[in-house]
């Protein structure tokens, strides 16, 4: 019989939130994971609109499942998501999970992301995006990354680039990120590879809208990446 998600499982999982000029889409973002009960640690990167007052609503509504920490100017989804990593552990969470702020990822998926570590079959998870759905050139770019992340970190994946990921309490004691804008995601990779810690790939869905197309890695992306992967080697 297979495993189904239970509400003590939820209660233990924290869903870092790195938010960057989000007011327009972050709120349905938030009470979608609050309402499938889970927790959130949501980070402001020095939002220069007015996310932060929408993340404050939100917490209103939702005062249990909501933690808000806030940097004075902007970091990049690097260092946001690290202050979320380092945040969410005064929680005492069983599972950490990642997540973009921008609607592009559902909390639909929420359940099968975190089932592998709930049950021990992995002690990380990457969320997977369907390629095959993505616009051509946000697709080369990914798959460009998926080779370097191959090259540089002697890793095969299917997704180096997926904002989606999940990570045991214990795994996330192991690992180092250093990364401050996209890099972070490979370097997620190289982590968990170098420390020798197993993981899964499961499918998850990808919303995109005019702005989220205009978000994560292209060909530009890609390329800053590459240098940024080539100066860490040194």
């Amino acid at each position: 019989m297979e495993y189904e998600i239970t509400s003590k499982d939820k209660n233990a999982t924290y869903v870092v939130l790195p938010a960057y000029n989000e007011a327009t889409r972050i709120k349905p973002v938030i009470e979608d994971i609050a309402q499938k009960g889970y927790n959130m640690v949501i980070v402001n990167d020095g939002s220069s609109d007015n996310t932060l007052e929408v993340i404050k609503d939100c917490k209103r509504e939702y005062p249990d499942k909501i933690h808000i920490f806030s940097l004075p100017i902007n970091r990049g989804v690097g260092i946001a998501t690290q202050t979320g990593f380092e945040a969410v552990l005064r929680y005492n969470p069983k599972y950490i999970v990642s997540m973009d702020s921008d609607g592009q990822h559902s909390a639909d998926d929420l359940d099968d992301v975190i089932k592998p570590l709930v049950t021990g079959e992995a002690q990380a998870v990457i969320g997977v995006r369907p390629f095959e759905d993505m616009p051509k050139s946000r697709s080369f770019a990914n798959s460009i990354m998926n080779l370097l992340t191959r090259i540089f970190y002697r890793v095969d994946v299917s997704d180096s680039q997926t904002g989606f990921r999940a990570i045991t309490v214990e795994a996330i004691d192991k690992i180092s990120i250093n990364a401050t804008g996209y890099l972070i995601s490979s370097e997620f990779i190289r982590e968990i590879n170098d420390n020798d810690i197993p993981f899964a790939e499961v499918p998850i869905q990808t919303i995109y809208t005019p702005e989220t197309q205009a978000k994560g890695t292209n060909v530009s992306v890609a390329i800053k990446i590459l240098f940024q992967m080539i100066k860490h080697q040194f």
